[in-house]
């Protein structure tokens, strides 16, 4: 009789708690909002994979940059270059910490696009250098500043939009430094 009951009791023990543990797992505000800040994102997810493409990008800017260091011969083009090693690289160290906190895993080389500019750009020197240089980072933050704004106003995981939102404005005055640049460059070339 004794047995019989305590294994009823441990029964409607256990059914009570998995009961319990059920409805946790149903209700969010229940649960460990912790879990759920830092919860993997899914590798596919359009915010991953943004932020992927961010890390690319900003690595190419800082190798980029570290080009313009040595082949540049005009004073802007080479303090352009100092800029994007500086911000960029910032920026990248931000994005890795981000990355981790999702469980994201960012590539940790530049892509085969980015692989040919620095190529054809390395073969490079002085004006020749500093035009295609200036030209390419104008291009290239144009189109940066509309895929920032874009993931900042539609992304999905405020983390990441907020981080794109706060990069934004070092990423305008980027494109407004390179756009001065290639003033310069256009009037010492005269």
């Amino acid at each position: 009789m004794v047995n019989r009951f305590l294994n009823v009791t441990l029964l409607t023990g256990g059914l009570a708690l998995f009961g319990a543990l059920a409805v946790q797992a149903q209700d969010p505000a229940k649960g460990s909002s912790d879990r759920m800040k830092h919860d993997d994102m899914s590798a596919g997810s359009a915010d991953s994979r943004w932020m992927m493409k961010a890390a690319q990008g900003g690595m190419a800017e800082v190798e980029l940059g570290n080009l313009a260091k040595e082949h540049a011969s005009n004073d802007a083009a080479k303090m352009f270059g100092q800029h994007m090693v500086d911000d960029h690289s910032k920026a990248n160290d931000e994005l890795k910490a981000l990355a981790g906190q999702k469980n994201v895993t960012l590539p940790t080389a530049v892509d085969a696009k980015d692989k040919a500019i620095m190529d054809k750009l390395s073969a490079m020197n002085g004006a020749a250098f500093d035009k295609a240089y200036i030209r390419d980072m104008i291009a290239d933050h144009k189109k940066d500043i509309a895929e920032f704004q874009k993931e900042a106003n539609a992304g999905k995981d405020p983390e990441v939009k907020a981080w794109a939102a706060k990069t934004l404005p070092t990423l305008q005055s980027h494109l407004k430094m390179a756009m001065d640049a290639q003033t310069q460059l256009m009037k010492t070339s005269k």
